[in-house]
C-alpha cells in the first residue's frame, strides 16, 4: 500500500470557496488546492507551492484546520497507482493575495474557480472538498444554513471507515 501525505488549503472569500479542478486518468473532480508534500518539505510551505502552482495566487497560511487520514480502494485510486493508497491529509485555513485565477498547464489540475458555497453540492467533488468544509464549519452554509455550529454528520454508507479530524476525533469519512 502507497502512502501519500499532502497539504491543503481552504480558502474563502465573499461566501465563495477556491477549488481547482483535478483530472487523473478516469477520475476527475473538484477539490480544493494542495497536493502532496516533496521530500523534506513542510506541509505549510507545501500549501503555499501548490495554491501558487494551481492557481497563480500567492497564499498566507492561518490556521491548522485538522489532519485527515483515508485509505482509498481500487475504484478510487488513479491508475498506475498501487490498488490501495492511504492518505494524509493536513488542511489548513488559509487566505489569498488579490489577482486573476491562472489554470494550471500540466499538472495534476486544468482549472481553478472560485465556486459559490452554496452551488457546491450541485458540482463534481472529491470527498476532501466536503471535509475541509467541515473542518473550517462552512458545510452548513453549503446547505444552505448558517456558517455556526458545522456538523460533523456524513459519510457515503461505505463499511463506516473513519478519519481522524482535529484533535484527533474521529469523524465518519465522506
Amino acid at each position: 500500500m502507497d502512502l501519500r501525505v499532502a497539504a491543503y488549503a481552504v480558502v474563502e472569500r465573499r461566501g465563495k470557496l477556491l477549488l481547482t479542478h483535478w483530472r487523473r486518468g478516469h477520475l476527475h473532480g473538484w477539490t480544493l488546492p494542495g497536493g502532496g508534500l516533496e521530500s523534506g518539505e513542510d506541509p505549510r510551505d507545501a500549501v503555499i507551492r501548490e495554491v501558487l502552482e494551481e492557481t497563480g495566487l500567492e497564499a498566507r497560511i492561518g490556521k491548522l484546520l485538522g489532519v485527515d487520514s483515508r485509505v482509498m480502494v481500487r475504484e478510487e485510486v488513479p491508475e498506475g497507482t498501487d490498488p490501495e493508497l492511504h492518505t494524509i491529509r493536513i488542511v489548513y485555513r488559509a487566505t489569498v493575495a488579490d489577482g486573476p485565477l491562472r489554470h494550471e498547464v500540466g499538472g495534476s489540475s486544468d482549472e481553478a474557480r472560485w465556486v459559490p458555497i452554496r452551488e457546491i453540492r450541485s458540482l463534481r467533488t472529491l470527498s476532501l472538498v466536503q471535509t475541509g468544509m467541515r473542518m473550517a464549519g462552512l458545510d452548513q452554509r453549503a446547505r444552505g444554513g448558517s456558517s455556526r455550529g458545522g456538523s460533523d454528520r456524513g459519510g457515503s454508507g461505505r463499511g463506516g471507515r473513519q478519519s481522524r479530524g482535529q484533535g484527533g476525533q474521529s469523524k465518519p469519512r465522506e
